[in-house]
């Protein structure tokens, strides 16, 4: 497969922090990619700077062979990525129905009709609680209706952090076998997930980061197989104390 995504030699982080550290490896077209690493090894700071929410100190990032290193988020949406970040990032009062028009405010009201009956389709749960308010739907609905509103603007790329988190391990599946789906309907999935083992079911290759750096870039189902999988993923610095991911 070509190569959609790539990272070329990528520094990036907060203030005088430094989290990725000369980071470069590829996404192709079609798969699920896999970021782990122990906490604070950059994984949540790769989909940040690649959105455009982390500014690259230097290096180069390329989409379809095109340099977006500086472009702003605004502008990858309209290049056709989609984030969803960690947490819930809905608004909780106002209706499934709004939470999905705004997600296509950009789009001419025409085609926001035809985009919105097929996201539903694909999640004939939210279609039943559709002027219900956000906030009333299960941790699993709400993930649902995330991926639903960034699925609006019909992307090429989606990156998404921690998809299972604070989800029930059956609602967590479905939501796996879910990007699954549209990895194989031709769209390009940058995944973070501290649920390996399940994610790696579905993946199609895993990049191991630690310090900000590639240590491994590896077939997901040859590393599904590894007895070592606990100590790959934990890695070197493992025993070290790591900051909070949820900013790197």
């Amino acid at each position: 497969m070509s190569d959609l995504i790539t990272f070329t030699d990528v520094v990036s982080g907060y203030g005088a922090l430094t989290i990725l550290n000369g980071l470069s490896f590829t996404v192709r077209k079609g798969e699920i990619t896999l970021l782990i690493g122990p906490n604070g090894a950059g994984k949540s700071t790769v989909l940040k700077t690649f959105f455009g929410l982390v500014a690259p100190r230097s290096g180069t990032i390329t989409l379809h062979g095109r340099d977006v290193s500086r472009l702003a988020p605004a502008d990858k949406l309209r290049q056709g990525v989609a984030f969803v970040p960690q947490g819930r990032n809905l608004f909780g009062s106002l209706s499934l129905l709004h939470n999905l028009e705004l997600g296509g405010v950009t789009l001419p009201r025409a085609d926001r009709a035809v985009r919105m009956e097929e996201v539903l389709d694909r999640f004939p749960a939210l279609r039943e609680r559709l002027h219900s308010a956000a906030s009333s739907l299960s941790g699993g609905e709400q993930k649902q209706l995330e991926i639903a509103r960034a699925l609006l603007l019909r992307p090429s790329v989606l990156l998404i952090d921690e998809p299972s988190i604070g989800l029930s391990p059956i609602v967590s599946q479905a939501v796996f076998r879910l990007l699954r789906t549209l990895a194989d309907g031709g769209t390009s999935v940058l995944m973070v997930e501290q649920n390996v083992k399940s994610a790696l079911g579905v993946a199609d290759r895993v990049l191991l980061l630690e310090s900000g750096r590639l240590t491994l870039d590896t077939p997901a189902a040859k590393l599904l197989d590894d007895p070592d999988l606990n100590r790959i993923f934990l890695g070197k610095s493992a025993s070290k104390p790591q900051p909070e991911e949820t900013s790197c």
